[in-house]
């Protein structure tokens, strides 16, 4: 069950990492009327995959992944997206007061009731876990009854050995349309799993259903909180 929200501000550090972790969820709270913004931190230009036969250079992936960025946004919905500048792979080595600076005033400015990010220390890749540090950081200068909550998304091998199940899971079997097309508006680093997603799904294989048919979340407990 997805509950009603004042507003959702969704921080992500890539292009794509929206649509395979949070694009059905994001969708869902859209058709609930809920004003859903996505600030995502880099163009991904450091992306892995240039072509074969090459389809982009270093310098002319961005363009690609921004527009690519744009049609996904616009697959699940979303209206106000912020591209925030920063460079792919760097984040790590950026300033941790300055992210928690950029995170805060996102903050500031909506006035979100919910937070949707990476879970830190389960997040995997060094972008990932600056962003969720930042995210972490902000959040957690906020006076407890003032605070948005955060749910994180968490996928080290370790997750549920050290933090369980998540206990959000959302049903996103009626909006799974819109989840593939985000996906597909990334084509450019994906194609190769998507188009194993859709064997996959041809055969309802249950690996492949759990992309399409759910999306987890673990609410992040602050330490001054009762």
């Amino acid at each position: 069950m997805i509950e009603n929200e004042q507003h959702v501000l969704v921080i992500f550090p890539h292009p794509d990492d929206e649509a395979f972790g949070v694009s059905g969820t994001i969708t869902s709270y859209i058709k609930k009327g809920v004003p859903v913004t996505y600030a995502c931190l880099t163009l991904g230009e450091m992306g892995r995959n240039l072509g074969m036969p090459t389809f982009a250079t270093r310098e002319t992936l961005p363009v690609i992944r921004k527009e690519e960025l744009k049609k996904a946004a616009e697959a699940m919905g979303i209206e106000d997206l912020r591209m925030m500048g920063l460079r792919d792979k760097t984040l790590e080595f950026e300033d941790d007061e300055d992210m928690k600076k950029l995170v805060a005033d996102l903050v500031d400015e909506l006035k979100p009731s919910l937070v949707i990010s990476f879970y830190p220390g389960y997040a995997v890749h060094p972008d990932h876990e600056a962003t969720a540090r930042a995210v972490v950081g902000a959040l957690g200068e906020i006076e407890p009854d003032m605070r948005p909550a955060l749910h994180a998304v968490a996928f080290a091998n370790n997750t549920e050995d050290e933090l369980g199940k998540p206990d959000i899971v959302h049903d996103i079997r009626h909006v799974q349309e819109e989840k593939l097309n985000a996906m597909r508006a990334h084509i450019s680093q994906t194609a190769r799993m998507l188009e194993m997603l859709d064997e996959g799904l041809e055969r309802n294989d249950p690996e492949a259903l759990r992309w399409v048919q759910s999306e987890n979340f673990y609410t992040y407990k602050w330490g001054d909180e009762g």
